[in-house]
């Protein structure tokens, strides 16, 4: 057994028996809020597929904590602007980041002063920003928290009036700080297309018409089997995605559309009672929807990819 295998079944378990721990409790019980930062600055040191493992049962349990945006994009961009403080505070769970990237808002730098929008940014206390060739780290002027379709994955609207910047670095790092978060979001996104089939599978052994199991028409086995084939190639494409682009952009859209098509299925399957508020299932295919938005959908990521592939 792998230690990201290790590391999967100790947080599934504790996500089991605690599942309203904090944060802070997360990363004092497991270290995952350091799980990406070096030894020297408090963090466990460890890689891609450790981060993956964490975030699909994060993601199976439509966790609301800020791995992707606080554990892993700012942890990346802290490295490459050499913010040792921050990393340290970032491994303790007792402060939170998120990152702006190019283009996700109207920004302006003027003599080390921020202006601008972000109108819609993964919530986090401290806020990255690469902005006109820069990395640099800036409090906002004001926040406005959206309420979200899914309200699992808090968003907030930030606003930078003349503000004053501390800057980190040259922001060179910013490509490689989004595809980490698409590779992220990809095992996320595994983790939720997964218990989409699980439960899917599990309505349809116990659920009785015309005397016999759902599970028994070919109708729904084929279903079934469509869903399987769909997550584990999902599951192969996001543990491919060590950040790099091309590989970031193959998972950003396969795994997109594979959760988007597990979780519109489990619903269907489920029947009438899928489309309840009571059932859980409506929750998954709305943290589907939302995060087919969060990196751009998956005609942007075949875009960047064709570019890539057809340059020239």
């Amino acid at each position: 057994m792998t230690l990201a295998d290790e590391l999967r079944a100790v947080v599934r378990a504790h996500l089991a028996d605690r599942p309203g721990a904090s944060w802070r409790e997360l990363a004092r019980d497991l270290g995952v809020a350091g799980l990406l930062v070096p030894e020297e600055y408090g963090g466990t040191g460890c890689g891609p597929a450790e981060a993956a493992a964490v975030a699909e049962e994060l993601g199976r349990v439509l966790s609301p904590h800020p791995f992707l945006q606080s554990a892993v994009m700012a942890v990346a961009a802290a490295r490459a602007g050499g913010a040792g403080d921050l990393l340290e505070a970032l491994a303790t769970g007792t402060t939170t980041a998120t990152v702006v990237l190019p283009g996700d808002g109207d920004l302006w730098l003027d003599g080390g002063l921020l202006t601008g929008v972000v109108p819609y940014a993964l919530a986090g206390e401290v806020v990255l920003v690469y902005t006109g060739g820069l990395l640099v780290r800036a409090a906002p002027a004001e926040r406005r928290t959206y309420p979200t379709m899914d309200e699992s994955r808090p968003l907030q609207e930030l606003s930078f009036r003349a503000t004053p910047v501390e800057p980190l670095g040259d922001g060179g790092s910013w490509a490689r700080v989004r595809d980490l978060g698409i590779a992220a979001l990809a095992a996320e996104q595994v983790g939720g297309a997964r218990r989409c089939l699980e439960m899917a599978v599990e309505y349809a052994k116990t659920r009785r018409q015309f005397g016999r199991p759902i599970g028994s028409f070919q109708a729904i086995k084929h279903k079934l089997a469509d869903l399987l084939l769909l997550v584990e190639s999902a599951s192969s494409a996001a543990g491919a995605a060590a950040g790099d682009e091309l590989s970031a952009a193959v998972a950003g859209s396969y795994c997109t559309e594979a959760y988007l098509a597990a979780a519109g299925e489990n619903i269907q399957i489920h029947g009438g009672i899928g489309i309840t508020w009571e059932h859980p299932a409506h929750r998954y295919f709305k943290r589907a929807t939302s995060d087919a938005q969060l990196f751009g959908p998956p005609q942007a990521h075949r875009a960047r990819l064709a570019e890539r592939i057809f340059a020239g």
